[in-house]
């Protein structure tokens, strides 16, 4: 009997230990499941995550109007002629300037194929390349003989300004380093047709062109102007005016309201919308091209 027990015993055993390697099994092919799902969606969340930067309101968010460039991406974009595309690839791989991504060639052809397929891309790339490359000369002339007229400028995008009710600042301010009307040549930053031309309240005597890919760049608060009227057609580099203190008034010719300078401003318009960009990152880009003239 002892040894007949000890039979039954031990293919209880085998029995129990069967019953418990298949639910080992089980258990495995789960995980193994699990893992493999994890594996194709856990990306394809993550893309769909980054996907949805690139949405049909992009050119009016405020990553975009910002127009965000590292020092590093600026030098790498001073290299290349027309840097609109390889910004607007950046700006999506780096949601704005807050993640790394580099702007290596091959690294942004590869990002370019994953977001040209997405929803947006063209109206989103032609918003960039608006802004970006139609730029040519930055937009006061330089003097090769006297060292001492010279100009300075920084990012005040959005600042508070206060004439004319509160608002935000929407452009960039170019100082002079002599305080005197008429003395610095404002040049065209690009190529374009002149659409307005004459006084407005806010910024004096003022040009608009518009460059050959949409961007309506904005020049304001002039002293004088060239022999340029409206329809007329510009090249990157040609006189416009000089700078000047003209603004802040409702009677034509209101000066000395503040200190000469330059507003430089850099408009879209998508859908009868306006959309006014951050011109600071794109003086920076064209800050070395400079016209030289006498004065």
């Amino acid at each position: 009997m002892r040894g007949s027990y000890s039979v039954i015993e031990y293919f209880e055993k085998e029995k129990s230990l069967k019953k418990s390697l298949k639910k080992i099994r089980r258990y495995i092919v789960v995980l193994f499941l699990l893992v493999f799902f994890a594996g194709i969606w856990i990306p394809r969340l993550e893309y769909g995550s980054e996907r949805s930067r690139l949405s049909e309101d992009i050119l009016f968010s405020d990553g975009f109007r910002r127009q965000s460039v590292s020092d590093e991406e600026m030098e790498q974009i001073r290299d290349i002629s027309a840097p609109g595309e390889a910004l607007a690839v950046y700006w999506l791989e780096s949601n704005f300037g807050q993640e790394s991504f580099s702007l290596s060639p091959d690294e942004t052809a590869f990002a370019r194929k994953r977001w040209e397929r997405a929803k947006g891309w063209g109206s989103y790339l032609a918003g960039c390349q608006a802004v970006w490359d139609d730029l040519r000369y930055f937009p006061v002339a330089e003097s090769p003989e006297n060292s001492r007229l010279s100009v300075s400028f920084e990012d005040s995008w959005m600042f508070d300004r206060s004439y004319g009710g509160e608002r935000g600042h929407e452009g960039t301010d170019i100082m002079p380093s002599v305080n005197e009307p008429g003395r610095f040549p404002v040049v065209s930053m690009t190529d374009g047709t002149i659409e307005n031309k004459g006084w407005l309240e806010l910024g004096g005597y003022r040009l608009g062109i518009r460059a050959p890919h949409g961007a309506y760049i904005y020049y304001a608060h002039l002293d004088s102007y060239a022999d340029i009227q409206e329809g007329d057609t510009v090249s990157a580099g040609d006189l416009l005016g000089f700078m000047g203190d003209t603004g802040y008034g409702t009677e034509e010719g209101t000066r000395g309201k503040f200190p000469v300078h330059l507003h430089v401003g850099i408009y879209l318009y998508e859908n009868d919308r306006e959309i006014s960009v951050n011109p600071y990152p794109a003086l920076l880009y064209v800050q070395g091209q400079k016209v030289r003239g006498d004065f």
